[in-house]
């Protein structure tokens, strides 16, 4: 007899990326759900963060991240190197700025996600490498493949997704599940 009821489905490494950076995408977006762009631009905790910054700066990661795949580290800052004024430009994007709107921020969020998932389907090798950015937190000599970038991405998203959960429910006491 045949189990009808769970279906035998498989699907391709690309196909497994992109519906996982989709779904702790969704899951961020979820939580500006209904928010005015003051609201979004509101501190909730001691932390500086608030909804529409960690969107900007989870784009900003997203954006980096999909550029060093294609360019390697001179795709990014060299951390070691940074000033404080480096820092402080660095810190306005955990931070929604006068003129800044949850539309556009969200915009600018579908924008760098749509740039990722066409490079996750016409990138000709998901294990090229190239060597790591200098940070204090990569290891010196470190490589990784696109393939570990694109996990980065989806695990910082849905890291910051609980971020913000917590964030939202502060502001209003909406929640992201439960």
């Amino acid at each position: 007899m045949t189990d009808t009821t769970h279906a035998n489905i498989t699907t391709d490494e690309r196909t497994d990326v992109l519906e996982t950076l989709a779904h702790s995408r969704q899951f961020l977006r979820f939580t500006t759900r209904d928010l005015t762009d003051e609201q979004a631009g509101r501190r909730t905790t001691v932390s500086e963060l608030c909804l529409g910054g960690l969107i900007k700066h989870v784009t900003a990661v997203e954006r980096s991240w999909a550029d060093f795949i294609l360019n390697g580290p001179s795709a990014m800052p060299d951390f070691t190197a940074m000033t404080e004024a480096d820092f402080t430009r660095r810190a306005d994007e955990f931070r929604m700025l006068p003129g800044e709107t949850l539309a556009g921020v969200l915009a600018d969020y579908d924008e760098t996600a749509r740039r990722t998932d066409e490079l996750v389907t016409t990138l000709p090798d998901l294990n090229a490498t190239h060597p790591l950015p200098k940070a204090p937190w990569n290891e010196p000599g470190g490589r990784w493949s696109a393939r570990r970038v694109l996990l980065h991405i989806a695990a910082e998203t849905a890291q910051h997704a609980g971020h913000a959960d917590i964030i939202r429910e502060s502001l209003d006491g909406a929640k992201s599940m439960g």
